[in-house]
């Protein structure tokens, strides 16, 4: 397969991230602000080590804020310069890699350097009421809507658990790649490989979620979470998180001009699939940004796919014709954790890190699915 020209493409240049606190835990008193701040601050800092950045933009996905353009309130909170703007995005789970898809984009058109990721905070979550009616009292919701409820609007713990019947995958082995996620994370915090992504936030250095010794066996024990014969489990899903995670894009010459190692964008993809089974999405994502980046499963030294649920990622990866053993190396969602508007940035974090700050490969895919039938994709290589 021939692949497309890239000297030219964007480059993530950097890439941070704060811990993910379990939801009430670590990083409970943190807003959406507080969190994505320090980040921005850390990456700015880094940039501004390699000279004049002509720093044009500040782009963050949210889900479940205040409201407002909270990307804006987080880069002043940074101390970024006021001349600086920022843009607040909404793609549901696929906001944080939505975000750095939109930054990709406009470094692109106009040269300069962008920050992008996205930002969560599951614990601050404002209450939310449609207003009253003939009277009533205020009617208080979870969510949004993903999609009209004609066609279907399921929350996504059950939309995976039919998706997971749809593709025919077992308990067992649900269970058995939930297991693998945590050990995986747990080996990897364990021999710091996530230290270097990390900006500590409010004293927390680590992680919450990541658990020693959780066993398919345990695992095994737990109850179906969203239908009586279902066999999706709070076990084989993904926590309710807290956390921020960007990086910073720039186009290419200013690439050249720093210097540093990065990850060139070779392509990004966006899809849709039916709202009824929105974990979904990762697959026509995925394969749209292999074939717009002129690669195959085969090429790709790093995968990483969102976790949100090991039933929704195995149906994935069946769908794909992919060796689940290839995906999230150093342990995923399923142990790290589900900061939503954050999660797609996360896996970019990752992929630098297994990439630019250990290399061992060349080629990485990071991919997400989103309420209401989305997904979104990025491939990236390696780039001195």
């Amino acid at each position: 397969m021939s692949r497309p020209r890239s000297a030219d493409a964007p480059v993530l240049v950097a890439a941070r991230r704060t811990p993910i606190g379990t939801a009430g835990r670590s990083l409970a008193t943190c807003t959406a602000a507080d969190l994505a701040a320090p980040v921005i601050s850390a990456l700015w800092g880094e940039l501004r080590r390699h000279g004049d950045v002509d720093l044009r933009d500040v782009v963050l996905g949210n889900c479940m804020g205040p409201g407002g353009d909270v990307a804006r309130v987080a880069a002043l909170q940074a101390g970024l310069p006021v001349s600086v703007p920022a843009l607040t995005v909404d793609r549901q789970c696929g906001s944080g890699l939505a975000a750095i898809v939109l930054a990709v984009s406009a470094v692109r058109d106009e040269l300069g350097t962008l920050l992008a990721g996205g930002v969560e905070s599951a614990s601050t979550t404002p209450w939310r009421s449609w207003p009253p009616t003939a009277g009533g009292p205020p009617i208080r919701y979870e969510r949004a809507p993903f999609a009209p409820a004609s066609l279907g609007d399921p929350d996504m713990g059950p939309a995976a658990d039919l998706l997971a019947a749809d593709f025919g995958v077992p308990r067992e082995r649900q269970d058995h790649y939930a297991a693998r996620s945590h050990a995986r994370a747990v080996t990897t915090q364990r021999s710091g490989g996530f230290d270097d992504e990390i900006v500590p936030v409010a004293g927390v250095v680590g992680d919450d979620r990541p658990r020693p010794g959780l066993s398919q066996q345990r695992l095994a024990r737990l109850r179906p979470a969203f239908r009586p014969d279902g066999t999706v489990t709070a076990g084989n899903s993904c926590g309710i998180n807290d956390g921020a995670a960007l990086v910073a894009v720039v186009d290419a010459a200013t690439h050249r001009r720093i210097g540093t190692p990065g990850l060139r964008v070779l392509a990004t993809a966006t899809a849709g699939v039916d709202p009824n089974r929105p974990g979904l999405g990762i697959v026509p994502a995925t394969r749209l940004a292999l074939d717009r980046g002129g690669l195959t499963l085969d090429d790709l030294d790093v995968v990483e796919f969102n976790e949100a649920f090991a039933g929704q990622v195995l149906a994935c990866c069946d769908a794909l014709g992919l060796d689940e053993a290839r995906v999230c190396p150093e342990g995923g969602a399923l142990a790290l954790g589900h900061p939503w508007g954050a999660s797609g940035a996360v896996l970019a974090v990752r992929l630098f890190s297994q990439l630019v700050r250990r290399p061992g490969g060349r080629y990485g895919l990071a991919a997400i699915a989103a309420g209401g039938g989305q997904g979104v994709a990025m491939v990236v290589e390696t780039c001195g």
